[in-house]
């Protein structure tokens, strides 16, 4: 049962989200009212991702120190491959301000008590396995360009990569492999932790409705990733601190694309999924109701 939840969530089969087409005209609308919850929220906003340009600065730091400066730029660009996992407190608070609710920043907390905890969870492991996939195949990229031989100093990095046949190269198929994995998860979780948040339809819900949206509007995520990634950019150069703006304004824009994508859910709830029945027992009914209860607990294990 609890396995069954995970995937298709309060129901006995994975819900079916109406998708929308939306344009150029949404994202910019999007955007501009993540802008306006990150102004609204500003404190609570930098205090949810102020952790980043630390973890930023404490990699880099760790990373000069190991000597292993090529994976520097792949860490720095896995943010973009866990950053919906750690948007989901933005999420939470757009959702809150949308509904009139208190948006204060201990309320995030409550994402704890969502029905849906266990497939948000699942659908951030996911993610992490990637991003860690994404850090091996650049590792391995960078051996099978330059060897096992070490950069000696940053300068020294440097000059490999940008003045050598090699280290373009490396520029070429790193990105090239990097924007596949970006391709994925865009795919798998543009609308999915928001849709989780709002409704309890399990990570196969999530996950087959994000694909669907793409589908539907190729041109349009295809932009509003380009964005994402442009906003990173940007937020990274002055040693990651443009990310505590950057990564705000991108989360609370991401609820308001969700809604844009999404359409509200105002059919009949669907059957409810039926839970095991913890009836009291009374001792005339042994041994009969062993068995019973071991065919109660089969059709659970089948639904």
């Amino acid at each position: 049962m609890a396995h069954s939840h995970v995937l298709t969530g309060a129901y006995l089969s994975p819900a079916h989200p109406t998708v929308r087409t939306i344009g150029m005209a949404d994202i910019k609308d999007a955007l501009r009212r993540g802008v306006d919850d990150f102004l609204a929220m500003p404190s609570h906003a930098a205090f949810l991702c102020v952790i980043y340009p630390i973890i930023g600065l404490l990699i880099g730091r760790w990373i000069i120190g190991a000597n292993v400066l090529p994976l520097l730029f792949p860490l720095v660009a896995g943010f973009t491959l866990i950053g919906p996992v750690a948007a989901l407190g933005l999420y939470e608070m757009s959702r809150r301000r949308e509904k009139g609710l208190d948006a204060s920043w201990q309320h995030v907390l409550e994402i704890r008590n969502s029905p849906s905890l266990g497939p948000i969870a699942a659908l951030g492991g996911l993610l992490l396995v990637i991003f860690f996939i994404w850090i091996a195949a650049a590792q391995a990229i960078y051996v099978a360009t330059f060897g096992y031989t070490p950069a000696a100093s940053i300068p020294h990095f440097l000059t490999q990569v940008f003045t050598t046949p090699e280290g373009w190269t490396l520029i070429l198929i790193g990105n090239l492999v990097g924007l596949l994995f970006a391709l994925v998860v865009l795919t798998i979780s543009v609308v999915s932790f928001p849709l989780l948040l709002d409704r309890d339809v399990g990570v196969a819900g999530a996950i087959l409705t994000s694909i669907r949206a793409v589908l539907a509007n190729p041109l349009a995520m295809a932009v509003w990733g380009l964005i994402v990634a442009a906003l990173l950019v940007m937020g990274s150069l002055p040693l990651f601190l443009g990310l505590t703006v950057v990564l705000p304004i991108l989360g609370h824009a991401t609820w308001h694309l969700y809604r844009k994508v999404v359409a509200a859910d105002d059919s009949p709830p669907a059957e409810p999924r039926p839970r095991p029945s913890r009836g009291q027992r009374y001792a005339a009914e042994f041994p009969a109701s062993l068995f019973t209860g071991q065919r109660s607990r089969t059709r659970d294990d089948v639904q």
